[in-house]
């Protein structure tokens, strides 16, 4: 590291910067110097004039505002350069991960395009053909539009990071999902929002045609006890879905009883109960059941909390006092864990990761208010696509 002597240093922040007061730290610390007082040109541009100066000397700016809001810049050791991707890990997990969700989406396909088949083989050809790929294709193209939506804008942004690393896993999906991996720090909190909210806008961009189209090519019927089955939850968006293509609110009960019905939706939608053994419902086809997957997806990825996209958006726009927020968080995710257990795992993972949250080089430029207008519309998307119970069993 060839570090400049004082007063080179000082020159380069004053270039930036109207110091009040420094304080210089011990080489191998947490920062070789401080300086506190206020920027004097746009903090974008002088950030990047910075670490211009300072990056032939293996160093790099962090900007930060003290407890008064007065501006502050650390000099410190630049980060380890970026590490090659090895490809080969990214096309391996999902081929793994095609051949799983094909496998699952088998078990979607519709019994009485089945019914015809006289043989195994014939019925494995036709459970691929009818449920196989259908429902691969589908899926897959919506997680591929949510975490290339993440990398590109990663790629315009010129900040290094991974392609998506598949997970396959034999479930109800096939999968556990996608993620592409952060090779350095975000340079500011734009484009910490910008790589947040691309994944979710482009997967519904794929996932709401979708789920529009499978349901226009699936069938409703009566809802029966069947204790290996099961319902799927409502978000809003997915329920408005189906009152477009079907005229009706499903799964309709046979009868409200003695209950209005905004009461029994209200109480059905937050808590699945009761079951509307009896009445109407979808019996969605492979195509659908990928949109919905697809919706559960990005209300899972919006939850406002640590490392996931909504915990992006709520950092950039509350900063540390999101820490705040994970407790009642919790404590509403254990309240619908009654009705759905899953609940129970989100809970495990988000007291293990929600407390992390990623923190941008430069932490004095804020959303422009276009950026901030959109932050709060990304509020009102997840609370359209979120499902409270995703799953209702009908044992």
């Amino acid at each position: 590291m060839n570090i400049p002597d004082q007063e080179v240093l000082n020159s380069f922040v004053m270039s930036v910067f109207r110091v009040e007061d420094i304080t210089m730290g011990e080489t191998g610390g947490d920062f070789l110097a401080r300086y506190r007082g206020q920027l004097t040109v746009d903090s974008i541009e002088a950030f990047d004039r910075l670490t211009l100066l300072l990056r032939p000397h293996r160093l790099m700016p962090l900007f930060r505002k003290d407890e008064n809001g007065r501006h502050v810049i650390f000099i410190t050791a630049s980060l380890p350069d970026p590490k090659p991707s090895r490809m080969w890990v990214n096309i391996i997990l999902f081929l793994l991960t095609v051949v799983s969700v094909v496998w699952t989406g088998m078990g979607y396909a519709d019994p009485e395009q089945l019914a015809g088949a006289t043989s195994d083989g014939q019925m494995f050809w036709l459970s691929l053909l009818h449920g196989g790929f259908p429902f691969a294709i589908s899926l897959l193209g919506i997680l591929l539009a949510h975490e290339f939506g993440h990398y590109l804008m990663t790629r315009r942004h010129n900040t290094a990071a991974t392609l998506p690393y598949f997970i396959p896993f034999p479930s109800l999906l096939g999968t556990m999902g996608a993620v592409i991996v952060w090779k350095e720090l975000p340079r500011n909190k734009r484009i910490l929002f910008d790589v947040g909210i691309a994944g979710p806008l482009a997967g519904l961009f794929v996932a709401i045609p979708v789920v529009i189209y499978g349901l226009f090519v699936s069938k409703t019927g009566p809802i029966v006890a069947n204790p290996g089955g099961f319902i799927e939850g409502n978000s809003i968006i997915y329920l408005l879905s189906k009152y477009l293509v079907f005229g009706k609110l499903l799964p309709a009960p046979a009868s409200y009883g003695d209950v209005s019905p905004l009461l029994y939706w209200l109480k059905y939608f937050f808590t699945g109960l009761p079951v509307p053994t009896g009445g109407t419902d979808v019996f969605i086809s492979p195509i659908a059941m990928a949109g919905w997957a697809g919706l559960l997806v990005t209300s899972l990825n919006l939850i406002p909390a640590g490392q996931l996209d909504g915990g992006h958006v709520m950092y950039v726009l509350f900063g540390k006092k999101l820490k705040y927020a994970l407790p009642v968080i919790v404590a509403f995710m254990a309240i619908l864990g009654i009705f759905w257990n899953g609940w129970w795992l989100w809970i495990a993972l988000l007291l293990f990761f929600g407390r992390q949250s990623a923190d941008p080089l430069d932490q004095i430029t804020e959303l422009d208010s276009s950026r901030r207008l959109i932050a709060y519309m990304m509020i009102v998307v997840f609370i359209l696509v979120f499902m409270p119970v995703p799953l209702m069993s009908l044992g």
